[in-house]
């Protein structure tokens, strides 16, 4: 059975979290978008499917360890979406009912190659997404709840380099 790739923290509660506008505004991208952590889940997934059908077993289930973190993180940002005053939708700022998530934004790239690459780039601009929102936050709950997720895509994106290096040969 797969297991999440993360790191060995714990995640924070949303507890402490109130409603709370302009955290919503800044964290909200990460839940539902090109960029966010469902379409991360559906990509990796995606991909996943491919290396186990060419014979890359364990790669396949690298992937599918790491949507499974993925899908922690959508948990924790719906929780905290929801904390902030917002119905969690899948959309670019929720509570706003326009502008779904579409399964558009999944690379669904040819090749194990590309794919590996596509889900590097995807990392990178996380934590670059995770890294800006950190700029901007201002109450110290939620910085708490993104840094975490951060550590992980941090590490994911180790991960993947790692898995091309090894794919490339």
């Amino acid at each position: 059975m797969p297991k999440p790739i993360k790191v060995d923290l714990p995640y924070p509660t949303v507890d402490e979290i109130c409603p709370d506008a302009l955290s919503l505004k800044i964290i909200s991208p990460a839940y539902a978008t090109a960029t966010g952590e469902l379409n991360a889940i559906l990509q990796y997934v995606y991909h996943s499917f491919f290396f186990g059908k060419e014979g890359y077993g364990d790669a396949s289930e690298t992937l599918l360890d790491i949507a499974i973190a993925e899908m922690m993180h959508l948990d924790l940002l719906g929780k905290t979406i929801l904390a902030l005053g917002a119905a969690p939708l899948y959309t670019q700022y929720p509570p706003n009912a326009f502008n779904f998530y579409s399964t558009k934004y999944v690379a669904y790239s040819r090749t194990l190659k590309h794919m590996l690459e596509d889900d590097i780039r995807g990392e990178r601009q996380a934590i670059f997404g995770y890294e800006k929102m950190l700029r901007y936050l201002k109450s110290e709950p939620v910085r708490k709840i993104v840094s975490r997720i951060l550590e992980d895509e941090k590490l994911h994106l180790t991960v993947l380099e790692k898995m091309l290096c090894e794919f490339k040969g």
